[in-house]
């Protein structure tokens, strides 16, 4: 690591790493980390906002990266502020609930992307959700990176922690920071589609297995999800070939290659969501046609039992009607008779239908 400049704070473990110049500024609820970073090394300290990124330009070298969660129109304009954010990306930010999308104002980026995290339950409603969805924005300018989370899920930390252990990638600026946060969501998203595969191929089996009772509402359910992820996917498509393409010089000639790797990682998961849209269809299709096979087999077996049941119904009903003259009804083996002929009928209606596989 590079002789710095000694910048009197504490370092992680308390200690004091050099004669105080300044009191470590306290970072907010809201804000996860902030850091400042030098030749992809982390300065050590605690910085605010406002301080990181004058240690930056008064060293005319390094990046401010500033990770925030969830925060409020009010805790976010300090840094807006301070970075020069444009208003309309700072209210996005704030309110979320946009698609996926690159913008550039002025001197600065600003990039939205969908996280997904696949839920593994045992037990699925209609009101179960399979890909739970949040946002990730990142504003990026020439010495900054602010990234803005939305959702529980989707944490940067271990992104940070990757990028920290890897000096020279993380000198490149904050675009390798950008390129860092793209490519985890999109290997997000690779985790997730594996994952929706193996509960398609499972309901796949399910449908095409004979004899087995298909819950469409499930198939359904996983149209849905699939349609949630598809919502979170295909949108990225441009903005990444942006990237890749050189869309402004704020992304490091060198991390452009990058990009496309991620762009080429983002094809595929599309064309599987696609492929998935498409086999989940004619398993729609499929099912409804196995329910309808069900149901006339089942509309049969119940025409068979009455066809079964009508016979002795019928025979009861003639002797029932009490006329005086009727054959056989003063015969002493009259009653014993009918009873045979209803039974001899009845079996005889059954093995017909046996045969016919009616029943």
């Amino acid at each position: 690591m590079p002789n710095l400049p000694s910048l009197g704070l504490r370092n992680r473990n308390g200690r004091a790493a050099q004669p105080v110049a300044r009191k470590p500024a306290p970072v907010s609820a809201y804000v996860v980390d902030c850091a400042v970073y030098v030749d992809g090394h982390r300065l050590e300290g605690t910085w605010n906002h406002a301080d990181a990124i004058d240690e930056v330009r008064r060293r005319g070298t390094g990046f401010v990266w500033i990770g925030l969660h969830e925060p409020t129109e009010e805790q976010i304009n300090g840094i807006a502020e301070t970075f020069g954010l444009h208003e309309l990306a700072v209210e996005d930010a704030v309110h979320a609930h946009q698609r996926p999308k690159l913008e550039r104002y002025d001197n600065t980026l600003f990039m939205v992307l969908k996280t997904v995290r696949y839920t593994d339950t045992e037990t699925r409603t209609a009101t179960s959700e399979i890909v739970d969805t949040g946002e990730l924005m990142v504003f990026l300018g020439r010495d900054f990176v602010i990234t803005v989370r939305h959702g529980k899920h989707a944490e940067l930390g271990d992104l940070r922690c990757r990028l920290e252990d890897d000096p020279e990638q993380l000198a490149l600026g904050p675009s390798a920071v950008l390129h860092g946060v793209a490519d985890t969501v999109v290997d997000n998203y690779l985790d997730v589609t594996e994952a929706i595969q193996d509960d398609i191929d499972e309901i796949e089996a399910e449908v095409f297995e004979p004899r087995t009772k298909i819950d469409a509402e499930q198939i359904y359910l996983m149209k849905r999800e699939v349609m949630e992820l598809r919502r979170a996917v295909q949108p990225l498509s441009k903005p990444m070939q942006r990237l890749a393409e050189g869309y402004t010089p704020m992304i490091a000639e060198d991390v452009r290659s990058y990009f496309r790797n991620v762009e080429d990682h983002l094809a595929r998961v599309s064309e599987m969501v696609g492929a998935f849209d498409e086999l989940l269809t004619t398993l729609v299709d499929a099912t409804l046609a196995k329910i309808t096979l069900q149901q006339n087999t089942d509309m049969r077996k119940i025409s068979a039992w009455v066809a079964i049941i009508s016979t002795p119904t019928m025979i009861a009903g003639i002797y029932g009607m009490n006329f005086d003259f009727m054959p056989e009804t003063g015969w002493k083996f009259g009653y014993p008779m009918v009873m045979v002929v209803m039974l001899v009928a009845c079996m005889v209606l059954f093995k017909i239908f046996r045969k016919n596989k009616w029943l």
